[in-house]
């Protein structure tokens, strides 16, 4: 067990603001559990995760015992399926970095097999690896690709099929409860604690907002999970269950936002389950059920909810574009990214400097090689030296750029590797956004760290998005 209390004035925990966001104005705000309320140690649940996924493909004889968790894996990468790729894209689909198992793809390579290819995430060939859960699923997958290739998976399969059964598998080992049985039983070992959380919780709580508790995990798993991470931290006598005016459980995310699941009541402490005809009633504790009986038992929707969650389409993408919802998405990584920046910030300085004397470089030899080309075609305006003097001053600005490519070379590969040095930032990809970062800025009005950055922001705040920059704006 960790508790991880970070200051609050660190850029690290502050809400971040796609679209602006009244905070005043919302009547309930609704909260997923895992990785949003409960923040797990990702490297302890991925490498157990994996273990399980592991056993079972060895079962099916598969040469995998020698194989290793490897946690260098990020949220927000892409499998191409039909080449067994995994990718990093930026924000309009291009690939800008790849592996093909555990090798890196030489830049060339890429550029060949993919520079006709944009991603389109609705493509049944993509997989995007958006939660915490897939870093594993991922890790796995590079594995296996190498040894398909090395003819020693002792099945007749493709690199499409072996990513759905490695998915498969996952699933399977989720629902069969293995995974969330090691967590109740150590929970010590899996969990990392925030003791700010259920401080912000009551600050929205007796500010009048009602607090929904939406989560695909089941009663059992819930209640040992939520009473573990919150009662400790609460007033005394109070438990978790009482921060709630409902809770619904097993909802079946993303279909909770979409389908008409029946709604059924918890009316013991051993799960024993009634229907629910009437609907949801105040404090009460369900299973299954769709967003109509949230909204009905709310008597608002659209724009006065805002919904928190980690996973971008189960969570906030279909509660967006369906129902209207406001959405909020935990990023965890961001604590990571940004401290890993402000260490970095000399270095990402200077290599700006840099950045910006090369363009001063190559717009005048860009300018000199037009001078040249207009005097030996005979038209145009020209400076007035001669073609030697033009040949001789592009000739050294040729050597300034290359001494300056020698500094700003291991500059541009440091930037490139912060936070992760095989992946860089979940955020970027090169100079531009990533993929998920687009997908943030689309689906998510506002993103943060962890729930208790709004602690920082209380149940009152105004949050007002930035004016967006463009390429035409001064300064830039």
């Amino acid at each position: 067990m960790s508790v991880s209390p970070i200051p609050v004035s660190s850029r690290a925990r502050r809400i971040f603001c796609n679209r602006t966001l009244n905070l005043r104005s919302l009547k309930a705000i609704g909260y997923d559990m895992d990785y949003t309320l409960i923040h797990y140690d990702v490297g302890e649940w991925e490498r157990h995760a994996y273990d399980h996924v592991k056993e079972a493909l060895a079962a099916r004889g598969w040469p995998i015992a020698d194989q290793q968790f490897d946690d260098g894996y990020i949220r927000g990468l892409i499998i191409d399926t039909e080449l067994g790729n995994v990718l990093k894209a930026n924000r309009f689909g291009y690939i800008k970095q790849g592996f093909h198992g555990m090798k890196p793809i030489p830049f060339e390579e890429l550029r060949r097999t993919y520079s006709r290819t944009i991603v389109d995430l609705t493509e049944r060939r993509w997989e995007f690896l958006n939660t915490f859960f897939s870093i594993s699923e991922a890790c796995l997958y590079s594995q296996l690709v190498d040894l398909l290739d090395a003819r020693q998976i002792p099945e007749v399969i493709g690199y499409g099929d072996m990513y759905r059964l490695v998915r498969k598998t996952m699933d399977l080992a989720h629902m069969e409860g293995r995974l969330k049985g090691a967590v109740m039983s150590d929970p010590d070992r899996f969990i990392d604690l925030d003791s700010d959380t259920p401080s912000a919780l009551l600050d929205q709580k007796y500010a009048g907002k009602k607090l929904l508790l939406i989560t695909n995990s089941d009663w059992e798993y819930t209640k040992v999970m939520m009473a573990y991470a919150f009662d400790r931290f609460l007033p005394e006598g109070m438990t978790w269950r009482e921060l709630f005016d409902v809770v619904i459980l097993s909802a079946r995310k993303p279909l909770f936002f979409t389908s008409n699941n029946a709604l059924f009541e918890v009316v013991s402490e051993d799960g024993l389950l009634r229907p629910a005809p009437e609907g949801i009633k105040h404090n009460g504790v369900y299973v299954g059920g769709n967003v109509e009986h949230v909204e009905q038992f709310l008597g608002v929707s659209g724009d006065e909810i805002l919904y928190m969650g980690d996973h971008i389409f189960g969570d906030v993408h279909v509660s967006k574009r369906i129902q209207r919802w406001r959405t909020g998405l935990v990023v965890r990584e961001l604590e990571q990214e940004i401290a890993a920046e402000e260490r970095s910030a000399a270095e990402q300085a200077r290599l700006s400097e840099l950045m910006q004397e090369k363009e001063t470089l190559e717009d005048e030899q860009c300018r000199i090689r037009v001078e040249l080309q207009r005097l030996r075609q005979k038209y145009g305006k020209t400076s007035g030296r001669s073609e030697e003097e033009l040949r001789r001053a592009e000739e050294t600005i040729r050597h300034q750029l290359m001494a300056l490519d020698e500094v700003i070379s291991p500059l541009a590969k440091s930037a490139a590797e912060v936070s992760n040095p095989r992946w860089g930032p979940l955020m970027r990809a090169g100079n531009d956004k990533s993929h998920i970062a687009r997908q943030i800025e689309r689906y998510a009005d506002i993103y943060t760290s962890r729930v208790s950055n709004f602690m920082s922001a209380s149940p009152f705040r105004y949050l007002r998005s930035a004016r967006g920059n463009l390429p035409h704006d001064p300064g830039r």
